[in-house]
């Protein structure tokens, strides 16, 4: 199984994906680790990523899942997948992705950021990945509210089947 924790960067994917995969024995990837250098300059200066500059990032995520399920291994991705067709890129008509969505007010989420450091991130784009946000539907994510400690999110992802159970 993969699960792919979504959702606008201070969300928390990070740090709910490596919980995950510490609870579960999975796998965990960034997937900001996987941007290109290009990607990474570009959100560091607050210039927002359009759908070219995302299309090599999805293509380096879609491999590393392949990877694992070619292993026989469970995965937990910190991936934005701020569009329907990127969940769709990822999905690539697989059963076996699972996307939580981390969901918070623009508040919470500015208030995370300014407190971020050592991140590319530019906060400033946070406006405009709320305008690209296309957000799944109830029966695409299982929705989480980012306003509940790291903890009891997981603990609410793995209840709801959200994450794998092995590694």
């Amino acid at each position: 199984m993969i699960t792919i924790v979504m959702g606008v960067s201070g969300s928390g994917k990070s740090t709910i994906g490596e919980g995950l995969a510490q609870r579960t024995g999975a796998a965990f990837i960034d997937g900001d680790t996987l941007h290109p250098p290009a990607n990474r300059d570009k959100m560091a200066r607050g210039i927002p990523l359009d759908d070219a500059d995302r299309q090599p990032w999805l293509e380096a995520i879609v491999a590393q899942m392949q990877h694992h399920r070619e292993a026989g291994r469970s995965l937990v991705l910190a991936c934005s997948a701020l569009k329907t067709r990127y969940r769709d890129v990822l999905r690539q008509g697989h059963d076996d992705v699972r996307f939580v969505y981390l969901r918070g007010s623009r508040d919470v989420l500015a208030s995370r950021l300014s407190h971020r450091s050592g991140h590319f991130f530019d906060p400033a784009l946070l406006d405009s990945q709320l305008a690209t946000l296309e957000e799944p539907s109830h029966e695409e994510a299982l929705w989480v509210d980012i306003g509940d400690s790291p903890a009891s999110m997981i603990k609410e992802i793995l209840r709801a089947g959200g994450a794998p159970l092995h590694g």
